[in-house]
Protein backbone atom coordinates (compact mmCIF):
# COMPACT_ATOMS: atom_id res chain seq x y z
CA UNK A 1 0.00 0.00 0.00
CA UNK A 2 1.16 3.63 -0.77
CA UNK A 3 -0.18 6.81 0.07
CA UNK A 4 0.43 9.77 -2.47
CA UNK A 5 0.05 13.40 -1.13
CA UNK A 6 0.59 16.29 -3.83
CA UNK A 7 1.37 19.92 -2.60
CA UNK A 8 2.79 22.96 -3.53
CA UNK A 9 -0.09 24.34 -5.98
CA UNK A 10 -1.31 27.83 -6.32
CA UNK A 11 -1.94 30.58 -8.62
CA UNK A 12 0.79 32.14 -10.83
CA UNK A 13 1.21 34.24 -13.42
CA UNK A 14 1.54 33.41 -17.43
CA UNK A 15 5.17 32.47 -17.67
CA UNK A 16 6.12 32.05 -14.51
CA UNK A 17 7.45 28.78 -12.57
CA UNK A 18 5.77 26.21 -10.11
CA UNK A 19 7.05 23.30 -8.16
CA UNK A 20 4.49 20.65 -7.54
CA UNK A 21 5.42 17.82 -5.04
CA UNK A 22 4.07 14.26 -4.13
CA UNK A 23 5.07 12.65 -1.28
CA UNK A 24 4.70 8.80 -0.76
CA UNK A 25 4.49 6.72 2.11
CA UNK A 26 4.15 3.43 2.67
CA UNK A 27 5.72 0.13 0.59
CA UNK A 28 9.52 1.43 -0.78
CA UNK A 29 9.31 4.50 -3.04
CA UNK A 30 11.81 3.47 -5.25
CA UNK A 31 9.89 0.43 -6.64
CA UNK A 32 7.89 2.57 -8.45
CA UNK A 33 7.39 3.98 -11.77
CA UNK A 34 5.57 7.44 -11.01
CA UNK A 35 3.79 9.67 -13.14
CA UNK A 36 1.98 13.52 -13.20
CA UNK A 37 -1.54 13.94 -14.95
CA UNK A 38 -4.02 16.60 -15.06
CA UNK A 39 -7.61 17.14 -15.33
CA UNK A 40 -8.81 20.59 -16.73
CA UNK A 41 -12.45 21.41 -16.31
CA UNK A 42 -14.20 19.59 -18.44
CA UNK A 43 -11.47 17.36 -20.18
CA UNK A 44 -10.42 13.81 -19.61
CA UNK A 45 -7.41 13.66 -17.34
CA UNK A 46 -3.83 13.37 -19.13
CA UNK A 47 -0.90 11.97 -18.28
CA UNK A 48 1.79 15.11 -18.35
CA UNK A 49 5.03 13.42 -17.17
CA UNK A 50 6.53 10.17 -15.99
CA UNK A 51 9.38 8.68 -14.32
CA UNK A 52 10.65 4.78 -14.24
CA UNK A 53 10.94 2.77 -11.34
CA UNK A 54 14.90 2.46 -11.91
CA UNK A 55 17.28 4.69 -13.79
CA UNK A 56 14.38 4.98 -16.20
CA UNK A 57 14.46 8.46 -18.64
CA UNK A 58 11.41 10.62 -17.83
CA UNK A 59 8.63 11.12 -20.57
CA UNK A 60 7.15 13.91 -21.28
CA UNK A 61 3.75 15.25 -23.34
CA UNK A 62 4.12 16.70 -26.37
CA UNK A 63 2.03 19.44 -24.77
CA UNK A 64 4.94 20.21 -21.86
CA UNK A 65 8.15 18.81 -23.28
CA UNK A 66 10.88 21.32 -22.85
CA UNK A 67 9.07 23.29 -20.26
CA UNK A 68 8.03 20.83 -17.60
CA UNK A 69 10.69 18.79 -15.80
CA UNK A 70 10.05 15.59 -13.18
CA UNK A 71 12.27 14.28 -11.28
CA UNK A 72 12.43 11.91 -8.26
CA UNK A 73 13.75 11.75 -5.08
CA UNK A 74 14.09 8.53 -3.47
CA UNK A 75 15.68 9.28 -0.43
CA UNK A 76 13.01 11.81 0.49
CA UNK A 77 10.10 9.40 -0.82
CA UNK A 78 9.03 12.41 -3.54
CA UNK A 79 8.73 13.25 -6.55
CA UNK A 80 8.58 16.81 -8.63
CA UNK A 81 7.08 18.75 -11.31
CA UNK A 82 9.18 21.46 -12.07
CA UNK A 83 6.97 23.58 -14.15
CA UNK A 84 8.28 26.57 -16.43
CA UNK A 85 7.05 28.97 -19.28
CA UNK A 86 3.64 28.61 -17.38
CA UNK A 87 0.60 29.24 -20.01
CA UNK A 88 -3.01 29.19 -19.28
CA UNK A 89 -3.80 26.18 -20.67
CA UNK A 90 -1.67 24.30 -18.11
CA UNK A 91 -4.48 25.42 -15.24
CA UNK A 92 -5.67 22.06 -13.99
CA UNK A 93 -5.72 19.31 -11.07
CA UNK A 94 -2.25 17.90 -11.30
CA UNK A 95 -2.48 14.03 -9.81
CA UNK A 96 0.71 12.02 -9.06
CA UNK A 97 0.24 8.30 -9.87
CA UNK A 98 1.92 5.28 -8.56
CA UNK A 99 2.73 1.55 -10.46
CA UNK A 100 4.35 -0.60 -8.70
CA UNK A 101 7.65 -1.57 -10.64
CA UNK A 102 6.93 -0.61 -13.71
CA UNK A 103 9.18 1.32 -16.54
CA UNK A 104 5.79 3.99 -16.97
CA UNK A 105 5.84 6.59 -19.78
CA UNK A 106 3.46 9.00 -20.42
CA UNK A 107 1.83 6.78 -22.99
CA UNK A 108 0.65 4.53 -19.85
CA UNK A 109 -3.19 5.38 -19.54
CA UNK A 110 -4.43 5.53 -15.97
CA UNK A 111 -6.23 2.47 -15.54
CA UNK A 112 -2.47 0.92 -15.61
CA UNK A 113 -1.84 2.81 -11.81
CA UNK A 114 -2.56 1.62 -9.09
CA UNK A 115 -1.88 4.64 -6.84
CA UNK A 116 -3.29 7.86 -6.76
CA UNK A 117 -3.36 11.25 -4.84
CA UNK A 118 -5.81 13.76 -4.25
CA UNK A 119 -4.18 16.47 -6.30
CA UNK A 120 -3.07 19.87 -6.19
CA UNK A 121 -4.72 22.91 -8.05
CA UNK A 122 -2.71 24.75 -10.49
CA UNK A 123 -4.01 28.04 -11.83
CA UNK A 124 -1.71 30.00 -14.09
CA UNK A 125 -3.36 33.67 -15.04
CA UNK A 126 -3.34 35.54 -18.12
Amino acid sequence: QVQLVESGGGLVQAGGSLRISCAASGRSFSDYGMAWFRQAPGKERESVAAVGWSSAVPTYADSVKGRFTVYRDNAKNTVYLQMNSLKPEDTAVYFCAAKYRAFVTVRIPQREYEYWGLGTQVTVSS
